[in-house]
C-alpha cells in the first residue's frame, strides 16, 4: 500500500500551465528524488502543493489511506508532512558565515 499517493495533479497560475497531469506515488520506507531543471519543471510546485502552501487545480492526495481535498500547512505538518524550502538567501543579514563540524 503507498503511504502518499499524488494523481493526476494539475496546477496553473495566472493561466500559465505549471502541473499537467501528475503523479507521485511512495511506499513507507521508500527514499524518492525529485529531478528536473532549475525553474519550471514543476518540483518545487508539486511540494508545495502537497505541504498546503498551494491548493491544486485537479486531481487528488492520498496520504496514509485518507484523501485530503484540500490540504492547509497546519495539516499536513500535524500529520508529519514536511520538506525544506530551497532558499539561497537564507542568512542575508550575516557578515561572514563560519562551518563548524
Amino acid at each position: 500500500m503507498n503511504l502518499l499517493e499524488m494523481k493526476n495533479i494539475y496546477k496553473s497560475f495566472n493561466g500559465m500551465l505549471v502541473l499537467k497531469d501528475v503523479s507521485l506515488m511512495v511506499e513507507a520506507g521508500e527514499v524518492h528524488a525529485l529531478l528536473g531543471e532549475n525553474g519550471g519543471a514543476g518540483k518545487s510546485t508539486l511540494m508545495n502543493i502537497l505541504t498546503g502552501v498551494y491548493q491544486r487545480d485537479k486531481g487528488t492526495v492520498v496520504f496514509d489511506g485518507k484523501n485530503y481535498n484540500t490540504m492547509t500547512i497546519a495539516e499536513s505538518e500535524k500529520i508529519g508532512i514536511a520538506f525544506v524550502h530551497q532558499e539561497l538567501n537564507l542568512f542575508n543579514d550575516l557578515k561572514y558565515t563560519r562551518i563548524f563540524f
